[in-house]
């Protein structure tokens, strides 16, 4: 009776870690996916990705969108702004929060992009990383951190103190 229970308890762990190893290798395939989505500026598959309940973060505190509004974003600043988006060096991530506030599985990635602008205003070489929360095959949340004044400045802005004038 011993054995059958040592057994069962065995039989329940392997499942259970082939189940998470299941679920990682899902979640990284679509984070690859929804990437190649950007990447490729294809707005139907970026759709098909985004949980309804999306929720986007960053890269600045207090950006904040939606799915639609991620969506349209992305329209406009293909239309105005973005003539490529290429990731170099990207890598991903997985790993699942078990305690706190932001419990559920994720998907880290990190990426070195260089994005091409549009009307002779150059091209900006930057470190991001997107975290992404996964549910039912769904990115439902992602943080985006990336630092913009480098980005600005690669564009030629140039930065100043107002009340040093």
């Amino acid at each position: 009776m011993k054995k059958i229970i040592l057994v069962l308890i065995t039989i329940t762990l392997v499942m259970s870690c082939s189940s998470e190893a299941d679920n990682s290798e899902k979640n990284l395939d679509l984070i690859e996916k929804y990437v190649s989505a950007v990447e490729s500026i294809d707005f139907d598959a970026m759709d098909l990705y985004l949980d309804e309940k999306y929720l986007g973060l960053g890269p600045s505190y207090g950006d904040t969108i939606n799915k639609q509004q991620a969506i349209t974003n992305w329209k406009n600043n293909v239309e105005h702004l973005y003539k490529k988006i290429h990731y170099d060096k990207s890598r991903n991530a997985a790993l699942k929060i078990t305690t706190g506030d932001n419990q559920g599985d994720w998907v880290s990635n990190w990426a070195e992009l260089k994005i091409d602008y549009k009307g002779n205003k150059g091209s900006a070489i930057i470190w991001a990383n997107s975290i992404y929360q996964i549910e039912n095959n769904k990115i439902i949340k992602s943080y985006t951190f990336y630092n913009e004044a480098d980005v600005l400045e690669q564009l030629g802005y140039i930065f100043f103190n107002p009340i040093e004038l």
